[in-house]
């Protein structure tokens, strides 16, 4: 609770800045730079990046990951072709994931070090956590490479479709002028004007959370999920899916379908008012985690943060767009790929609230 408080207080202190400067902010760069901190406190009681620079040349690197997994590959159709990497997509694949691990690795390295010249548990965080289960008399049993490859799995995950939700729901606001305005008075009612959102204020923003149930609804993060794998013979309706057979789920198509939802392409908050709806697995029709056993292990940080991260952005500034352009010249096109990313990022100028 400290930590996410300490992180989003560092968000608002650097968006200040760009007020005070009249400089455009990139949401993407500071929600990835907040949310990666927080995780990596959370796993090594360290930053992962100390500034909005650093934080915009490791969104990159994660990007070019997501991206490479994405792209439909000849060697999944004709494995023959498997060795030759015709697209060169495990090449680059490769350069990226090892500048990720590279860091994972010094972590990693740093706290066997201090633990072995402490002789004690240092931190007590996550990594210490993962490390104790892979002790066994002294010696460590879980492979260390295994430690290092479930950390990138999950800060890859969790960074970039929190981050790109954030982008997309300012977006939104952005380009709804009337819907940003209904968010900013039910946050000036609740918490009082130019106030950080506290986790208890959330229960009482049932508008915000319409907002980002209908950021998810129209811009889910992963728009195909995960691939799944059947393990038996199923009958579906008059479809059969064989064993091993590989299945993608669109979550982006069942969250546009018209026979579930009213006007479906129109980004409407107040479809959720009045509705029992959420993002959590329970209800098929907005499903942007997943659901079930294998539902997206980002869904708790996703359900904190991006209430808390929105809310304050919101709720501190006013914003507007920079170049004196309107509401209507708001690009909102999305760009292919495993995420649903925005073609351009969203950069906005933070206002300084005026009592």
């Amino acid at each position: 609770h400290i930590n996410k408080r300490r992180k989003l207080q560092n968000l608002l202190d650097d968006i200040r800045k760009c007020s005070e400067a009249e400089e455009a902010v990139d949401i993407g760069r500071v929600a990835f730079m907040t949310t990666i901190n927080l995780l990596s406190n959370t796993f090594f009681s360290a930053d992962f990046v100390h500034s909005a620079e650093e934080a915009g040349e490791y969104k990159e690197i994660v990007v070019s990951i997501l991206k490479e997994v994405g792209v439909p590959n000849l060697s999944d159709f004709f494995p023959m072709l498997k060795v030759f990497d015709l697209q060169g997509i495990r090449r680059r694949s490769v350069v990226s994931v090892r500048k990720v691990l590279s860091i994972f690795r010094r972590f990693v390295g740093e706290r066997l070090k201090m633990r072995e010249g402490t002789g004690s548990i240092g931190n007590d965080d996550v990594l210490d956590a993962l490390l104790n289960i892979s002790l066994d008399d002294g010696k460590i049993e879980m492979d260390k490479d295994e430690i290092e490859h479930l950390l990138l799995n999950i800060f890859v995950a969790g960074t970039d479709t929190s981050t790109y939700t954030l982008e997309w729901a300012m977006a939104e606001l952005m380009h709804n002028p009337e819907i940003m305005s209904k968010v900013q008075n039910e946050l000036e009612q609740v918490v009082g004007k130019g106030n950080p959102i506290e986790e208890t204020d959330v229960a009482k923003l049932p508008y915000m959370q319409a907002v980002i149930k209908e950021t998810f609804r129209v811009h889910p993060p992963v728009p195909l999920l995960l691939p799944r794998k059947a393990e038996t013979d199923v009958e579906i309706g008059d479809y059969i899916i064989p064993k091993d057979a590989q299945v993608l789920v669109n979550a982006w198509a069942i969250s546009r379908d018209p026979s579930k939802w009213e006007n479906p392409n129109v980004f409407a908050p107040e479809r959720f008012l009045d509705s029992e709806i959420d993002f959590k697995g329970h209800h098929f029709e907005l499903i942007p985690f997943g659901s079930g056993r294998r539902i997206c292990p980002g869904l708790p940080l996703a359900i904190r943060m991006m209430p808390l991260m929105l809310g304050s952005l919101v709720n501190c500034f006013n914003w507007r767009l920079e170049d004196g352009l309107s509401a209507e010249d708001l690009n909102k096109e999305d760009e292919y790929g495993i995420t649903l990313e925005k073609s351009q990022p969203v950069r906005i100028v933070p206002i300084k609230l005026t009592k």
